[in-house]
C-alpha cells in the first residue's frame, strides 16, 4: 500500500471511514505513516489528532472503537478509505455519524445483523435472542436445523404464509448463528461473490 504523505506540508492525508456493513460514510479523520502503520497492526482506527499534535485512537476514552475490515487507497494516492465496524455511535456528540444520519443500511437484513449483535455485546433477559445466545452454540445450531425443517415441510404444503414465516424464522436463526460463530453476513456474501467470478 503506496501512500503519499508528501503531497500535504504537514504529512497528513484524509481517512474517510465507512460501515463495511450498512456502507454509510461515518466520519473523516487525518492520517500520517505513524498512524496508519498503528491502524493496520492493531485493527483498530487510529488518527493523527490536529488539535492534540498527537496519535489518536478512536474509541480510546469512550470505547466506542472503529474495528478495521478493509484499507484501500485512493487513485491519486492522498486519501484513504476505510472500512470498519463500529463499536458504538461515532461522533464525539453520541450520534451514529458525524453528520447527524442514522447508521442503517437500506438493506433490512444487515439492519437485523445489527440488532442481533447488540444482544450478543449487550445481553438482556428480556430478549429471546440473548437468551438464546447464553445457551451456546450448540442449541444455537440445533435451532437452525429445526428450523430449516419447518420450510422443508410447509415447501410441500400449499400455504404460502406459514411457508414464508418459516423461511423468515430460518433466516433470522441463521444470522445469529453466524454471530454465534464470529461471523457476519458478509463474510457469506464474499464468499458467494468470490464464487460468481
Amino acid at each position: 500500500m503506496q501512500i503519499d504523505f508528501k503531497k500535504s506540508p504537514d504529512g497528513l492525508v484524509p481517512a474517510v471511514i465507512q460501515d463495511a456493513a450498512t456502507q454509510k460514510v461515518l466520519m473523516l479523520g487525518y492520517m500520517n505513516q505513524e498512524s496508519l502503520d498503528k491502524t493496520l497492526q492493531e485493527k483498530k482506527v487510529t488518527f493523527y489528532s490536529r488539535s492534540k499534535q498527537r496519535l489518536w485512537t478512536k474509541g480510546e476514552e469512550s470505547g466506542n472503537f472503529l474495528l478495521v475490515q478493509d484499507v484501500k487507497v485512493d487513485c491519486d494516492a492522498d486519501t484513504l478509505l476505510i472500512k470498519v465496524n463500529p463499536v458504538g455511535p461515532v461522533c464525539h456528540t453520541g450520534a451514529d455519524t458525524c453528520w447527524e444520519e442514522s447508521n442503517v443500511s437500506n438493506d433490512f437484513l444487515f439492519e437485523l445483523e445489527g440488532i442481533i449483535t447488540d444482544r450478543l455485546n449487550n445481553p438482556s433477559e428480556n430478549s429471546y435472542t440473548s437468551k438464546l445466545f447464553a445457551r451456546g452454540i450448540n442449541k444455537v445450531a440445533q435451532k437452525v436445523g429445526e428450523e430449516a425443517v419447518e420450510v422443508v415441510i410447509e415447501a410441500k404444503d400449499n400455504n404460502n404464509d406459514l411457508f414464508l414465516n418459516e423461511s423468515a424464522d430460518l433466516l433470522f436463526h441463521y444470522l445469529i448463528l453466524l454471530q454465534a460463530k464470529g461471523f457476519t453476513l458478509s463474510d457469506v456474501i464474499a464468499v458467494l461473490k468470490q464464487r460468481h467470478k
